[in-house]
């Protein structure tokens, strides 16, 4: 919105006014809440795991390994100090080599989605190339969480019980219906 609008919400008693300058469509990207019909479809960040291992360049896999199995994950989330992305480390190299570094190991630049993805645009793509799993960031690309295909299709299971059918039925890897 525009400072004069923001400043006159404030005049007629809205005490919580916030004016976000890059636009519409940025405060979609960054996950903001969103209200009207746009509300209504599910979207990524909706479904978004938040609780995700993080890991850092410099330490030793087996380290990483060690710590995040305890918690039931088999990735982490390789991370600068302001939470960027900077690669996954996935469960083959988790179980390589102890004395690696993350850096030396990990996938660098995942592909990533914004929260305000579609659900089902999304998941569609995601059956297409047999992925399980996206990592999800901000436009500055902070980590939010990671978007797991099982979730995101319960997610769209539960939306289509209210009348909607956005998915195609899933196929497994065979080409045959789930």
């Amino acid at each position: 919105m525009s400072a004069r609008a923001a400043w006159r919400l404030q005049t007629l008693g809205f005490d919580q006014v916030y004016r976000f300058k890059p636009g519409r469509q940025a405060w979609f990207a960054y996950g903001l809440p969103l209200e009207g019909q746009m509300a209504s479809s599910p979207r990524a960040g909706d479904v978004v795991r938040r609780d995700v291992p993080l890991c850092h360049l410099h330490e030793q896999v087996g380290d990483v390994w060690e710590r995040i199995r305890r918690t039931g994950w088999n990735q982490c989330i390789v991370v600068d100090g302001g939470k960027v992305v900077l690669g996954r480390l996935g469960r083959a190299a988790l179980k390589g080599d102890s004395t690696a570094t993350v850096e030396e190991v990990m996938t660098a630049g995942p592909a990533t989605v914004r929260p305000n993805q579609p659900l089902a645009e999304l998941v569609a793509r995601m059956r297409t190339r047999r992925v399980g799993s996206i990592v999800v960031t901000d436009p500055d690309g902070r980590l939010v969480g990671i978007l797991f295909r099982r979730d995101a299709e319960q997610q769209m299971t539960r939306h289509a019980g209210n009348g909607r059918k956005d998915l195609p039925p899933s196929r497994g890897p065979g080409g045959t219906a789930a």
